[in-house]
């Protein structure tokens, strides 16, 4: 299963990556963007519940989806790339084993815990 999970990451991930290729921006740019949305890892500096929250905020893809459609809705490529970004790296993360924290602490996600032999 765990395979099986990595490969629809790994779809998504490609979805995003098209629909950047869809927008007007060069390549270099979301190269440049792709590890912008891990600086939700700052609410950490303030305490596990914050942290997990602003991490969670930025890697949500649902989230990254709403403001994608949003961007579409208006016709706005800013917000078209903003969505494209989060939702191609929140599916980078996850075919790492990064998921979603909770408020435990960092290592604590709801695909197990990072580090943890299986």
């Amino acid at each position: 299963m765990k395979t099986t999970l990595k490969l629809e990451e790994i779809a998504m991930l490609g979805l995003g990556i098209y629909l950047f290729s869809l927008l007007s921006y060069p390549w270099w740019l979301f190269l440049a963007l792709f590890l912008l949305p891990d600086i939700g890892m700052l609410g950490y500096i303030i305490n596990n519940r914050v942290g997990a929250l602003s991490y969670n905020i930025f890697h949500h893809k649902g989230i990254a989806v709403l403001i994608y459609i949003m961007g579409v809705y208006i016709s706005n490529e800013l917000l078209q790339l903003s969505g494209v970004i989060l939702f191609a790296h929140a599916a980078f993360d996850r075919i790492l084993g990064y998921g979603l924290k909770y408020e435990k602490g960092f290592k604590f996600t709801h695909l197990g815990e990072i580090g943890k032999n299986e």
